[in-house]
């Protein structure tokens, strides 16, 4: 398949700038994969779409406040920096602006010296690699993420151009994994409350951990989606989360991920069939795309994505792609909110 076959015309005024209040008041497209049809409820009537001896599965990443403003040593000028990868202990690839005034050598203080970078060498791509130190003597007694949450900043998106009054909306309720560059949208919905009345309701919730890197973001350049590399990124299946994942199984029960990430995760940890899945972890490129054969997934929880993206494409492998396109279509008529403080569509 071509990058042009998932361009959608979506207008601007339709990509959220801002979360609803509560969380769970997002609108919910609700479509059968089988069938294609779709009917529209709230995310609150979540509840009434699953049944007792189903299984969620969601990703507990946590957001650093990876964005950390810096002054370059010698010079005063400011120097914005990006988190984005762990390359060793205190060491992490990370993007610079501008880059030109981050050469190798290059020391930046953030917080008024509460934490140093040194820029160390430049990766092919053009990134930076940076050494950290902090406290006195760099002592084991203080902890990076500490520092970094005093001097750091959450990351929204680039198509999020209004700040946002408290950080913890670009969180999930159940976040506790330090390590994204981005938020697992589809789990935005969620309160604690909903989670405790599907578990009271007998569905059963269980966990992975994908940190989302921002290369979520990065467009598909090539014509022909085949030629595609994915970016890799670092996931964990827990031996609980697999042992629930084979009895739900095993008991007739629907396995639904909730978003892209918990997906992919599933996906990437299971060999031939369901019985080979099991505790795990690594870093998983796999770019699934039309023609993809779901091995786990019963059904997927999910935002509205970019045009011509990896998770427009996901998403079209799962539920079909011309169901999938016309679901679009749908949500641009009936104004439904995209991107990442956007509306949710469920698809079983």
């Amino acid at each position: 398949m071509k990058r042009k076959d998932f361009h959608f015309d979506l207008p601007e005024e339709l990509i959220a700038q801002s979360p609803i209040y509560p969380r769970t008041n997002s609108r919910l497209m609700i479509l059968d994969k089988g069938s294609g049809g779709i009917s529209h409820s709230y995310f609150y009537n979540l509840c009434n779409l699953l049944k007792k001896g189903d299984l969620l599965i969601l990703n507990d990443t946590r957001v650093l406040p990876a964005r950390i403003y810096g002054e370059k040593v010698g010079s005063g000028i400011t120097i914005e920096t990006l988190l984005l990868e762990q390359k060793e202990k205190d060491i992490w690839e990370i993007l610079t602006k501008p880059g030109r005034r981050a050469k190798t050598g290059t020391i930046i203080k953030f917080g008024g010296g509460i934490l140093t970078a040194e820029i160390i060498g430049i990766t092919d791509g053009g990134n930076r690699l940076a050494k950290f130190s902090y406290g006195a003597n760099n002592s084991c007694n203080i902890n990076f993420y500490d520092v970094l949450d005093r001097v750091g900043q959450v990351p929204l998106p680039p198509y999020i151009v209004e700040s946002l009054e408290d950080d913890e909306r670009y969180q999930t309720v159940y976040s506790r994994e330090l390590g994204s560059s981005a938020a697992p949208t589809a789990g935005l919905h969620f309160t604690l409350e909903m989670l405790d009345e599907l578990q009271q309701m007998g569905v059963e919730i269980a966990y992975v951990t994908l940190h989302v890197g921002l290369g979520t973001f990065r467009p598909v350049k090539v014509d022909d989606i085949n030629e595609h590399r994915m970016h890799s990124e670092h996931y964990v299946l827990p031996e609980r989360t697999a042992d629930m994942i084979r009895q739900t199984k095993e008991k007739g029960g629907r396995v639904i991920a909730v978003g892209t990430t918990s997906c992919r995760t599933l996906e990437s940890a299971v060999g031939d069939d369901i019985s080979s899945i099991k505790a795990c972890s690594g870093d998983t490129d796999i770019f699934i795309y039309p023609g993809y054969k779901f091995r786990v997934i019963d059904g997927l929880i999910t935002n509205f994505h970019l045009p011509e993206s990896t998770l427009i494409m996901l998403v079209s492998a799962f539920a079909g792609y011309k169901n999938t396109m016309n679901a679009y279509n749908e949500a641009i008529k009936e104004r439904y909110r995209f991107f990442s403080f956007g509306d949710a569509m469920i698809i079983l």
